[in-house]
């Protein structure tokens, strides 16, 4: 462990994710003592030449607790609501922290489409990207109050990859309820195991993923490891880590309990990266076992490795692969409709014109536009 995770001060830029069950208390609100102690972390981060970005929940679980909603679920216009009072309270909570320790913050709020639209995408680097060169610590959320889906990147923890790979950090914090990966849920299971190291997400390791354990996250260890993906692709180490004990990031390099996530020795390259952190797919394509030998092999996605198809996608949109157990093994972007794959999968490259009555090309995914995971 020791000789995969330095010391914090020696990262060029950490991207910190705080959980809404880490920040909100649900009786007495924001929890400012231990905000203070994060304050004073980043703060000795961002003076030793670490930049620090926050990616922080909250902002509904804490509106929540102003305007008296109960703990039951809430309709999406009420989270709206939420979000929109708890957000200014938490910019100035963090505006306040952060001051007292000679630091200026800023914020920005982000939608799904920001980061999924690839002008916007490049927009919003901009943005953050000044902001850290100017010393500023950015403090991001998703805009919930704006946002068309009930459940949007899931807590956050996609978001904190997205933009951990848009920056082009080296290093991702989640700061959790749960100090780490179990092999099972351990709130459910009293023998469930620790791990402390993974070197690659696999299709094993993404099993051990449970639910949500606290009523104010919309994520669980599921999207944890969603984030995990997108950063390692991009080589970016992940940590999972408690942020129920005060100064959450001395006690990191202190040593106490974590799961590390190794970056991936061969990161994609940006677009990929772009392609990889996803978190809708148009559609879907399960491929036959040789199929998946050859991606793995770093070959494009051909018709004749094609089983089955979903959904009703575009040319260049964005699609899922997955193998026949139902595992996501790559995403890319297709170079045929829906409604043309259908018609070649499972036939050879020689024979996809006279299938089609048109001249078009070979690949399903070429390798240049597809993401494979698990290699």
């Amino acid at each position: 462990m020791a000789a995969c995770l330095q010391q914090l001060f020696s990262y060029y830029r950490v991207v910190v994710k705080i959980g809404s069950a880490v920040l909100i208390d649900r009786k007495t609100g924001l929890r400012t003592a231990w905000l203070d102690s994060l304050a004073a972390d980043i703060a000795a981060l961002q003076h030793a030449g670490t930049r620090v970005l926050i990616i922080s929940s909250g902002a509904i679980a804490l509106g929540r607790i102003l305007l008296s909603f109960s703990s039951t679920s809430l309709r999406l216009e009420e989270s709206q609501a939420c979000a929109a009072v708890g957000q200014i309270e938490l910019a100035r909570a963090y505006a306040d922290y952060l001051q007292t320790y000679g630091l200026r913050s800023g914020q920005v709020l982000l939608t799904l489409a920001d980061t999924e639209k690839r002008k916007r995408y490049l927009k919003a680097r901009a943005a953050v990207d000044t902001l850290l060169k100017c010393g500023v610590v950015p403090v991001i959320n998703e805009n919930d109050t704006v946002a068309a889906n009930e459940v949007c990147y899931g807590d956050n923890d996609r978001l904190a990859a997205r933009i951990a790979t848009m920056i082009g950090a080296d290093l991702l914090i989640i700061l959790s309820d749960i100090d780490g990966l179990y092999t099972m849920p351990p709130h459910e299971c009293s023998d469930a195991e620790f791990i402390p190291f993974i070197e690659t997400i696999t299709p094993e390791i993404e099993r051990m993923a449970g639910v949500a354990a606290s009523e104010f996250s919309r994520g669980g260890m599921k999207t944890k490891l969603d984030a995990g993906k997108i950063a390692t692709n991009a080589g970016i180490a992940m940590v999972i880590a408690s942020g129920q004990r005060f100064h959450p990031l001395k006690a990191i390099d202190n040593g106490e309990r974590i799961s590390f996530f190794c970056a991936d020795n061969k990161p994609v390259n940006a677009r990929k990266v772009w392609i990889a952190a996803h978190m809708d797919s148009a559609g879907s394509l399960m491929i036959d076992e040789g199929a998946v030998e050859a991606l793995f092999a770093g070959k494009s996605l051909l018709a004749a490795g094609v089983v089955a198809v979903s959904g009703h996608f575009l040319r260049g949109e964005i699609v899922a692969v997955i193998n026949r157990q139902g595992h996501e093994i790559a995403r890319g972007l297709v170079g045929y409709n829906a409604a043309e794959v259908r018609k070649i999968a499972g036939h050879r490259s020689d024979a996809l014109t006279g299938l089609l009555g048109y001249e078009i090309r070979s690949a399903i995914i070429h390798r240049n536009d597809m993401v494979v995971y698990f290699e």
